[in-house]
């Protein structure tokens, strides 16, 4: 029985949907951030040593890391899997790797950029939020933009990131394109809107947003 260790609001919530959709035999065990300061429970340390989200145990294995987990569940029930098509099928690895390497990183900064100044005694504020919003306007959103304008170019083909099927390589875009909508905007990116509704409406992501709880970027 696979065991995932699913954290509120977070990464691991791609995991579940992808279970439900592979229609597999799961268990889950739910933990919650801290609301001050959003981080994660030190339970989670006893699964794996960061400490982190999504991880699943099974038949003696700890994996960690999204990508990792999707690599184990769609090789494990063969399905979700990479197309046929040779130049699809590579497509399909860029994305799966994608999706965290390059597509999260400044968007994590998006959102720490916002908070830091908000973290700072009074007396710095007024001196070094405009050098956080100058940062997040001539470093952080050129970057934003053209990750964003990518996955709208992409999109226009088929509707889906690897293929004329959904596929894993979707279900780890997701989560960019779920947290990019507020950070970045899709008002001039039609694709990108229409990629989540159409996500957002399957039966396997319903379910798994009733399994896992309220779930903020959906």
């Amino acid at each position: 029985m696979i065991t995932l260790h699913h954290l509120n609001n977070s990464r691991s919530q791609r995991i579940l949907w992808l279970l439900e959709e592979l229609g597999a035999p799961y268990e889950i065990k739910r933990y919650q951030r801290d609301p001050k300061t959003m981080k994660a429970p030190a339970e989670l340390r006893a699964v794996h040593p960061l400490g982190k989200s999504p991880v699943i145990t099974v038949d003696g294995l700890t994996i960690a890391e999204t990508g990792a987990i999707t690599d184990y569940l769609v090789e494990t029930f063969d399905s979700f899997g990479a197309p046929a098509d040779g130049a699809m099928r590579w497509q399909y690895r860029h994305f799966l790797h994608y999706a965290e390497g390059s597509a999260m990183p400044p968007l994590l900064m998006k959102l720490v950029f916002g908070r830091i100044p908000a973290g700072l005694p009074k007396l710095l504020r007024p001196l070094l939020k405009p050098v956080f919003a100058k940062l997040d306007r001539q470093f952080l959103e050129p970057q934003l933009q053209a990750h964003a304008d990518y996955w709208e170019e992409t999109l226009a083909g088929t509707g889906w990131f690897a293929g004329s099927e959904i596929s894993a390589a979707d279900i780890m875009m997701s989560f960019p394109l779920e947290t990019g909508r507020n950070r970045i905007g899709f008002d001039s990116r039609p694709n990108c809107r229409a990629f989540l509704d159409r996500i957002h409406a399957r039966p396997a992501y319903v379910r798994a947003l009733e399994v896992g709880g309220p779930y903020a970027y959906a």
